[in-house]
Formats: structure tokens, C-alpha cells, sequence
């Protein structure tokens, strides 16, 4: 039986603020190596042992992130053949419900397996080993999840209760589930990791998507109602597939686990099971977590970017834009992005959805977006802006085009700073080179396209009483926008 991978690439940009932004969570952070978080995760299931045959990866995102997959997909050569686009985040249950619908319906019954695309998982090998033992216990309709192995008393993570041994066929651990507890108090999580009998909660499952479907049905039969709805109602777009917002958005907010899990595990008739791992699993909640990860100097700091540091120990300073200097710092987060900077208490950095809080209550775009923004043909920095102007840096990808489009309220000057620019401006359709510009006068049609095989770069300099991106008016658009 084939095995399908189902992503979710949701979020919504809290935790690693200033870095992760609502439109740009963080499975699309670079915070390790060369890829980012999503597209380590793309590659998680690549070279498993060619007995287990593996299907293309179904995605499951919202409508502002669809073009982020896409790129960072394209960036390490990875086809994606469906994208699942909900209309508004309702947890992981209606999430899974979906995409089994989706397999069981579209392409018979499969093992899929579901996992969340923020996450690090160090140890490849040990993964795909207990991918292969997972495969054999929902080969059996078990529904399998991953525990991890405590290290600590760590209280940000939901614990695994494990009863008792199952036997199998292969060699490592399995046992049936004794329960779930939600990120327990200090006391607790210290009485769970030396009871040994606890796993952190990894949020992986693996289940066929008939189990999954009957299970759902039986424990809440109102996810499966809704989503069976917006599925059917939903409507394909290329590699894109919307779900029917009205349906989709019926359904409960409910995790995986309570919806079926916690319900099934009360019951010694069930087929449920967990696997114990050691995977160098993290769900990199905070930017604790990340330094956790990171190698540090002798002072047990962590530096990136411009930074100078003096009598500063066991911090964490990034820099995207000047020079930080510090001195006589300790336990520190500092980061600075484009637009924003952070500057917190080590052990305090999961308080930092309240400063996100405090910016949504105030409106403040710092927690929707960075001041660069993707778009599927590239993306715009904005450089500066005022009174009745804004600049912006566009870089067009190779054989990418802008909507051709119209704007009531502004003007734009265009300059070429680097390739070749293919204009349209009215009537006219013409070739700017670098150095040269253009200028396009409100209520005027007009387009920028990169027709060649190098990266374009424009500078783009908007004038006029209102200059919000409410006011394109888009005639023909490749991206369906």
C-alpha cells in the first residue's frame, strides 16, 4: 500500500516573531542551513527504503501562503501536484479529514502520513525507521502517532501517556495509549519525565485514510460533515484545490487528538498506538528552541549577521539590517529583521504572542507582513515611503510576469537596475534595458515581464493621493488573481 504525505503548512506567524509574520510563518524561515523549515520537510521522506512506495505530497495551506509553497518547493526541485487551500485555519483535525476524503476518494485507500512542516527532525535515518514500523501498524488500521523522548520537564509540549507493549514484527518499541495531557504544569511535567511512562506529543500521525474517515465519522460526526461539504463543493484551480469556504468554515476548531484520539484512548478495544522516537525532533517554539539547536561560541552565544558583542554571555543576537553591538548582556534574544526589532529575556520568549497581540489590537502591519513581500512572480521590497509617495524594489523571476493591470489613484516610474524589462504601457509594447525608465500615468494598462533567463530588478517609485494595493484593478492575470 502506497504511503501519502500530507503537510500542513499553516500558522500563523507568532512564535519567532519579528522573523515569522502572519503572511510568512515560520516553515518558510531559513533557521538552519540552506533550507528553509517547509522545504526540509518536503525532503524529510526521500531515500526511505525502496520497498515503501511514496506518493506525491498533498499540502494543505491557506490562500495567503500558496505561492510561498510553490516557490520554496520550485527553489529544491520538488513537484507538488495538489495544494489544498482552506479558506480559514480550523486545527489539525478538519485539516487530516480532508486530505483522507481527498486520497480515499480520488485515489483509493493509502497509509497517509500527516505531519506539521515547522518542525525539525535531526536524525533522517531514525525517522525513516520508524516510519517503516508505522507503516506496519496502520497496514493493521491502527492509527499510529509519534512520541518523542523527554529530555526535560518542558512544559510547551502536550504528553503522551504509554501502556502497554504491542507486538510487532519489527524491532522497535510500540505501545498502545494511556492518554493525553495538555502542556502540564511544572510539577507535572517533572512527575511525567521520571515516570518514564511519557512522550512528548510530536503532532505526526499515520493512519489508512479509511480508518481515519470511519473514526472521524464515529467521534465527531460534524468534522466529517463539514468537511465531506466543502470538499465536495470545492473547486480545482490548477495545482490548487479550494475548499467551499461556507462548509469548511462550519467545522469546530479541534485538534487531531481531541476529536478521535483522546476518546479512543479510553477504550482497550481500539487499534491505537504510539511510537517512541529519538529523531532530534523540535517543534521550534520559541527562539529558545531555535538557539537550543544552534552551535554557540565559548561564551555560549549565538551570533549572526553584523553583531559585536562584549562581557555578553549565553544570548541570542541576529541581525538582518546594521550593526548590533551589545555589552554586558546575559540570557538576551535580540533580533532584528527588516522593519522590526525584538529584545527579550531568554526564558520569556514565549510571551511573545502578547507584544503580536498588543500589535494586531493597535493594527500595526509589523505582524502581518515584512516590508518584503512574495508575490508568485517574485517579490517588492518597499525601500521607503511618505506623504503621496512610496518606493519599492520588484524582482521579477525569469519568465515571469506582473497582472496586467490599471491604477485610479496613482502614478508609477519605473527604472531598470538590473536585466531586461518587457513593458506594456497602453497601446504600446516595448523593451527597457538597465538605466533606462518608464513612466505610467494613473488609469493607464500596463505590465512588467522578465522574458528572459536572468533575474530582473526594478525600481519602482509610486506618486499619488492614495498608493494601497487595493487599488490594482487586474484585466488578465496568470496567476488567477
Amino acid at each position: 500500500m502506497k504511503l501519502t504525505p500530507i503537510f500542513l503548512a499553516g500558522g500563523g506567524g507568532t512564535r519567532l516573531w519579528p522573523l515569522s509574520r502572519e503572511h510568512y510563518p515560520k516553515q518558510f524561515l531559513q533557521l538552519f542551513e540552506n533550507n528553509t523549515l517547509f522545504q526540509n520537510t518536503l525532503l524529510r521522506l526521500d531515500d526511505i527504503e525502496t520497498s515503501i512506495e511514496v506518493s506525491s505530497p498533498v499540502i494543505i495551506c491557506n490562500e495567503a501562503h500558496r505561492f510561498l509553497v510553490v516557490d520554496q518547493a520550485a527553489q529544491i526541485s520538488k513537484k507538488i501536484d495538489l495544494i489544498i487551500l482552506e479558506p480559514e485555519g480550523r486545527n489539525t483535525a478538519p485539516a487530516l479529514t480532508v486530505a483522507a476524503l481527498n486520497q480515499y476518494q480520488n485515489y483509493g485507500d493509502s497509509i497517509i502520513i500527516m505531519m506539521p512542516s515547522d518542525h525539525v527532525v535531526k536524525e533522517t535515518k531514525l525517522f525513516h525507521k520508524a516510519v517503516a514500523a508505522g507503516i506496519e501498524m496502520a497496514n493493521d488500521d491502527y492509527l499510529v502517532t509519534f512520541g518523542i523522548k523527554p529530555t526535560q520537564a518542558e512544559t510547551g509540549y502536550g504528553y503522551i501517556q504509554t501502556a502497554k507493549k504491542i507486538p510487532a514484527q519489527n524491532k522497535q518499541d510500540i505501545f498502545s495509549i494511556g492518554g493525553f495531557t495538555e502542556k502540564p504544569d511544572k510539577a507535572l511535567a517533572e512527575k511525567y519525565l521520571s515516570s518514564g511512562s511519557y512522550l512528548w506529543n510530536s503532532g505526526i500521525y499515520m493512519m489508512k485514510a479509511s480508518v481515519w474517515l470511519k473514526k472521524i465519522q464515529q467521534h465527531q460526526k460534524s468534522i466529517y460533515e463539514a468537511s465531506n461539504k466543502a470538499f465536495e463543493n470545492g473547486k480545482a484551480d490548477g495545482v490548487f484545490f479550494r475548499l467551499d469556504e461556507k462548509s469548511f468554515c462550519q467545522n469546530p476548531n479541534d485538534s487531531i487528538d481531541y476529536a478521535v484520539m483522546e476518546k479512543l484512548s479510553i477504550s482497550d478495544n481500539e487499534k491505537l498506538a504510539v511510537l517512541p522516537v529519538d529523531i532530534g525532533w523540535s517543534d521550534v517554539g520559541a527562539w529558545s528552541s531555535v538557539m537550543k539547536i544552534k552551535n554557540k561560541d565559548k561564551n555560549k552565544n549565538y551570533i549572526e549577521g553584523d553583531v559585536v558583542v562584549e562581557e555578553t554571555n549565553n544570548s541570542f543576537i541576529r541581525s538582518e539590517r546594521g550593526l548590533i553591538a551589545t555589552i554586558g548582556c546575559e540570557n538576551m534574544i535580540i533580533i532584528d529583521s527588516d522593519d522590526a526589532i525584538l529584545i527579550a529575556d531568554k526564558n520569556k520568549t514565549q510571551d511573545i504572542k502578547k507584544i503580536v497581540n498588543q500589535l494586531k489590537n493597535n493594527d500595526r502591519k509589523e505582524c502581518i507582513a515584512h516590508r518584503k513581500n512574495y508575490r508568485p512572480w517574485g517579490h517588492y521590497d518597499t525601500i521607503d515611503s511618505g506623504k503621496n509617495f512610496q518606493v519599492k524594489r520588484l524582482t521579477i523571476y525569469p519568465g515571469k510576469r506582473l497582472s496586467l493591470q490599471l491604477h485610479h489613484k496613482r502614478s508609477e516610474h519605473w527604472v531598470v537596475v538590473k536585466g531586461v524589462a518587457t513593458v506594456t504601457k497602453g497601446e504600446d509594447k516595448f523593451v527597457l534595458n538597465e538605466n533606462e525608465s518608464t513612466y505610467i500615468p494613473p488609469e493607464t494598462m500596463h505590465r512588467l515581464e522578465n522574458a528572459s533567463d536572468n533575474i530582473l530588478e526594478i525600481i519602482e517609485v509610486q506618486s499619488g493621493s492614495y498608493l494601497g494595493e487595493d487599488d490594482i484593478v487586474r484585466h488578465d492575470d496568470d496567476f488567477g488573481r
